[in-house]
Protein backbone atom coordinates (compact mmCIF):
# COMPACT_ATOMS: atom_id res chain seq x y z
CA UNK A 1 0.00 0.00 0.00
CA UNK A 2 1.27 3.46 -0.93
CA UNK A 3 1.10 5.96 1.89
CA UNK A 4 0.20 9.56 1.16
CA UNK A 5 0.95 12.63 3.25
CA UNK A 6 -0.45 16.13 2.84
CA UNK A 7 2.08 18.95 2.45
CA UNK A 8 0.88 22.19 4.05
CA UNK A 9 2.40 25.65 4.15
CA UNK A 10 1.71 28.78 6.23
CA UNK A 11 1.09 31.67 3.84
CA UNK A 12 -0.06 35.25 3.49
CA UNK A 13 2.15 36.31 6.36
CA UNK A 14 3.16 39.67 4.98
CA UNK A 15 1.29 42.83 5.89
CA UNK A 16 0.64 46.01 3.90
CA UNK A 17 3.79 46.78 1.91
CA UNK A 18 5.81 44.13 3.77
CA UNK A 19 6.11 40.85 1.84
CA UNK A 20 7.10 37.50 3.36
CA UNK A 21 7.68 34.42 1.25
CA UNK A 22 6.98 33.56 -2.39
CA UNK A 23 3.44 32.38 -1.73
CA UNK A 24 2.15 32.06 -5.26
CA UNK A 25 5.11 29.98 -6.47
CA UNK A 26 4.87 27.74 -3.41
CA UNK A 27 1.27 26.88 -4.27
CA UNK A 28 2.60 24.73 -7.13
CA UNK A 29 4.41 22.41 -4.70
CA UNK A 30 2.01 21.91 -1.79
CA UNK A 31 -1.37 20.33 -1.12
CA UNK A 32 -2.76 22.70 1.55
CA UNK A 33 -2.32 26.39 2.30
CA UNK A 34 -2.84 27.89 5.76
CA UNK A 35 -3.73 31.55 5.20
CA UNK A 36 -3.00 34.14 7.88
CA UNK A 37 -6.14 35.98 8.94
CA UNK A 38 -4.76 39.34 10.06
CA UNK A 39 -4.05 38.89 13.77
CA UNK A 40 -0.42 37.78 13.59
CA UNK A 41 0.11 38.71 9.94
CA UNK A 42 -1.82 39.07 6.72
CA UNK A 43 -4.44 41.50 5.49
CA UNK A 44 -7.70 41.34 3.52
CA UNK A 45 -6.06 41.84 0.12
CA UNK A 46 -3.61 38.99 0.70
CA UNK A 47 -6.39 36.75 1.99
CA UNK A 48 -8.54 37.41 -1.09
CA UNK A 49 -5.71 36.94 -3.59
CA UNK A 50 -4.42 33.75 -2.01
CA UNK A 51 -7.89 32.23 -1.88
CA UNK A 52 -8.35 32.95 -5.58
CA UNK A 53 -4.95 31.47 -6.47
CA UNK A 54 -5.47 28.38 -4.31
CA UNK A 55 -8.82 27.67 -5.92
CA UNK A 56 -7.27 28.03 -9.38
CA UNK A 57 -4.45 25.61 -8.48
CA UNK A 58 -6.72 23.10 -6.64
CA UNK A 59 -4.91 23.58 -3.32
CA UNK A 60 -6.83 22.92 -0.09
CA UNK A 61 -7.58 26.20 1.71
CA UNK A 62 -7.21 26.55 5.47
CA UNK A 63 -7.48 29.36 8.00
CA UNK A 64 -4.42 30.13 10.14
CA UNK A 65 -5.83 32.00 13.18
CA UNK A 66 -3.64 33.28 15.99
CA UNK A 67 -3.62 35.15 19.24
CA UNK A 68 -4.18 38.93 18.84
CA UNK A 69 -0.47 39.68 18.60
CA UNK A 70 0.49 41.45 15.38
CA UNK A 71 3.64 42.97 16.90
CA UNK A 72 4.88 39.62 18.24
CA UNK A 73 3.86 37.64 15.13
CA UNK A 74 1.55 35.54 17.30
CA UNK A 75 4.43 33.80 19.02
CA UNK A 76 4.02 35.21 22.54
CA UNK A 77 1.97 33.19 24.99
CA UNK A 78 -1.11 34.83 26.47
CA UNK A 79 -3.34 33.84 29.36
CA UNK A 80 -6.61 33.14 27.52
CA UNK A 81 -9.77 31.23 28.39
CA UNK A 82 -11.35 28.46 26.30
CA UNK A 83 -14.07 30.94 25.39
CA UNK A 84 -11.39 33.32 24.10
CA UNK A 85 -9.87 30.53 22.00
CA UNK A 86 -13.25 29.68 20.50
CA UNK A 87 -13.99 33.30 19.64
CA UNK A 88 -10.53 33.96 18.19
CA UNK A 89 -10.76 30.96 15.85
CA UNK A 90 -14.36 31.59 14.81
CA UNK A 91 -13.73 35.30 14.14
CA UNK A 92 -10.63 34.84 12.00
CA UNK A 93 -11.67 31.68 10.17
CA UNK A 94 -15.06 33.26 9.52
CA UNK A 95 -13.41 36.22 7.82
CA UNK A 96 -11.41 33.94 5.53
CA UNK A 97 -14.47 31.79 4.87
CA UNK A 98 -16.33 34.85 3.59
CA UNK A 99 -13.73 35.27 0.84
CA UNK A 100 -13.83 31.54 0.07
CA UNK A 101 -17.63 31.47 -0.12
CA UNK A 102 -17.67 34.49 -2.44
CA UNK A 103 -15.56 32.49 -4.92
CA UNK A 104 -17.56 29.25 -4.54
CA UNK A 105 -14.67 27.50 -2.80
CA UNK A 106 -14.54 25.42 0.35
CA UNK A 107 -12.88 25.96 3.70
CA UNK A 108 -10.96 22.71 4.06
CA UNK A 109 -9.25 23.08 7.44
CA UNK A 110 -8.19 25.25 10.33
CA UNK A 111 -4.64 25.26 11.68
CA UNK A 112 -3.95 27.49 14.70
CA UNK A 113 -0.77 29.55 14.54
CA UNK A 114 2.19 30.02 16.84
CA UNK A 115 1.55 30.36 20.56
CA UNK A 116 -2.15 29.53 20.20
CA UNK A 117 -1.21 26.27 18.47
CA UNK A 118 1.39 25.34 21.07
CA UNK A 119 -0.67 26.32 24.12
CA UNK A 120 -3.60 24.22 22.94
CA UNK A 121 -1.29 21.28 22.25
CA UNK A 122 -0.72 21.06 26.02
CA UNK A 123 -4.07 22.36 27.32
CA UNK A 124 -7.02 20.07 26.66
CA UNK A 125 -9.64 22.74 27.40
CA UNK A 126 -8.12 25.17 24.89
CA UNK A 127 -7.83 22.34 22.36
CA UNK A 128 -11.49 21.41 22.85
CA UNK A 129 -12.56 25.03 22.40
CA UNK A 130 -10.64 25.24 19.13
CA UNK A 131 -12.09 21.92 17.98
CA UNK A 132 -15.60 23.14 18.78
CA UNK A 133 -15.06 26.30 16.74
CA UNK A 134 -13.93 24.15 13.81
CA UNK A 135 -17.06 22.01 14.18
CA UNK A 136 -19.30 25.07 14.35
CA UNK A 137 -17.83 26.45 11.13
CA UNK A 138 -19.95 23.79 9.48
CA UNK A 139 -19.43 21.30 6.71
CA UNK A 140 -16.54 18.88 7.01
CA UNK A 141 -13.86 21.33 8.09
CA UNK A 142 -10.75 19.51 9.36
CA UNK A 143 -8.58 20.51 12.31
CA UNK A 144 -4.80 20.42 11.78
CA UNK A 145 -2.99 19.93 15.11
CA UNK A 146 0.28 18.70 16.55
CA UNK A 147 0.63 14.93 16.30
CA UNK A 148 0.17 13.07 19.59
CA UNK A 149 -0.88 16.19 21.52
CA UNK A 150 -4.09 17.33 23.23
CA UNK A 151 -5.56 17.96 19.79
CA UNK A 152 -6.10 14.21 19.41
CA UNK A 153 -8.25 13.88 22.53
CA UNK A 154 -10.05 17.16 21.80
CA UNK A 155 -11.00 16.18 18.25
CA UNK A 156 -12.32 12.84 19.43
CA UNK A 157 -14.31 14.46 22.23
CA UNK A 158 -15.89 17.12 20.03
CA UNK A 159 -16.34 14.98 16.95
CA UNK A 160 -14.23 16.68 14.30
CA UNK A 161 -11.72 15.15 11.93
CA UNK A 162 -8.09 15.74 12.85
CA UNK A 163 -5.08 15.57 10.60
CA UNK A 164 -2.08 15.12 12.86
CA UNK A 165 0.71 17.47 11.86
CA UNK A 166 4.48 17.04 11.86
CA UNK A 167 7.26 19.52 11.13
CA UNK A 168 10.32 19.08 8.95
CA UNK A 169 12.31 22.02 10.27
CA UNK A 170 11.58 21.84 14.00
CA UNK A 171 13.16 19.67 16.67
CA UNK A 172 11.05 17.67 19.07
CA UNK A 173 11.20 17.01 22.79
CA UNK A 174 11.15 13.41 24.02
CA UNK A 175 7.48 14.00 24.98
CA UNK A 176 6.59 14.73 21.34
CA UNK A 177 6.20 18.52 21.64
CA UNK A 178 8.06 21.10 19.58
CA UNK A 179 11.17 22.53 21.21
CA UNK A 180 10.34 26.22 21.93
CA UNK A 181 11.83 28.61 19.40
CA UNK A 182 13.53 30.46 22.27
CA UNK A 183 15.76 27.46 22.99
CA UNK A 184 19.03 26.70 21.24
CA UNK A 185 18.64 24.09 18.51
CA UNK A 186 14.86 24.45 18.18
CA UNK A 187 15.09 25.07 14.44
CA UNK A 188 16.69 22.74 11.91
CA UNK A 189 18.54 25.09 9.60
CA UNK A 190 20.26 22.49 7.43
CA UNK A 191 17.94 21.60 4.54
CA UNK A 192 19.38 18.12 4.18
CA UNK A 193 18.72 17.28 7.81
CA UNK A 194 15.21 18.71 7.63
CA UNK A 195 14.48 16.71 4.50
CA UNK A 196 15.71 13.50 6.14
CA UNK A 197 13.50 14.16 9.16
CA UNK A 198 10.50 14.78 6.90
CA UNK A 199 10.99 11.52 5.02
CA UNK A 200 11.45 9.58 8.26
CA UNK A 201 8.26 10.96 9.77
CA UNK A 202 6.26 10.41 6.60
CA UNK A 203 7.48 6.89 5.96
CA UNK A 204 8.01 5.51 9.48
CA UNK A 205 5.82 7.66 11.75
CA UNK A 206 8.75 8.45 14.02
CA UNK A 207 11.20 11.23 14.80
CA UNK A 208 14.43 11.49 16.77
CA UNK A 209 14.08 13.96 19.61
CA UNK A 210 16.60 16.67 20.46
CA UNK A 211 17.99 14.39 23.18
CA UNK A 212 18.26 11.48 20.75
CA UNK A 213 15.20 9.49 21.84
CA UNK A 214 12.85 7.83 19.36
CA UNK A 215 9.36 9.35 19.41
CA UNK A 216 6.46 7.61 17.65
CA UNK A 217 3.89 9.87 16.00
CA UNK A 218 1.20 9.84 13.34
CA UNK A 219 2.00 11.92 10.28
CA UNK A 220 -1.07 12.96 8.29
CA UNK A 221 0.17 16.37 7.17
CA UNK A 222 3.67 17.86 7.01
CA UNK A 223 4.31 21.58 7.51
CA UNK A 224 6.69 23.45 5.24
CA UNK A 225 7.25 26.97 6.52
CA UNK A 226 6.92 29.48 3.69
CA UNK A 227 8.72 32.41 5.31
CA UNK A 228 12.33 31.29 4.82
CA UNK A 229 14.52 32.61 1.98
CA UNK A 230 14.90 29.10 0.53
CA UNK A 231 11.35 27.87 1.22
CA UNK A 232 10.57 27.31 -2.45
CA UNK A 233 13.68 25.19 -3.05
CA UNK A 234 12.97 23.25 0.13
CA UNK A 235 9.37 22.58 -0.91
CA UNK A 236 10.56 21.22 -4.26
CA UNK A 237 13.13 19.02 -2.51
CA UNK A 238 10.67 17.61 0.01
CA UNK A 239 8.09 16.80 -2.64
CA UNK A 240 10.64 15.04 -4.84
CA UNK A 241 11.94 12.96 -1.91
CA UNK A 242 8.46 11.94 -0.81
Amino acid sequence: MTKKIDLNCDMGEGFGVWQMGDDFSLLDHIDSTNIACGWHAGDPERMKNLVAAAIQKNVFIGAHPSLPDLIGFGRREMAITPNDAYNYVMYQAGALKAFIDSMNGNLHHVKPHGALYNQAAKDIELAKAIALAVKDLGGDVILYGLAGSCYVEAANAVGVQLWQEVFADRRYTSQGYLVPRSEVGALIEDEGEAAQQAVRMASSNEVLSIDQKLVKLQADTLCIHGDGPSALDFARKIRSLL
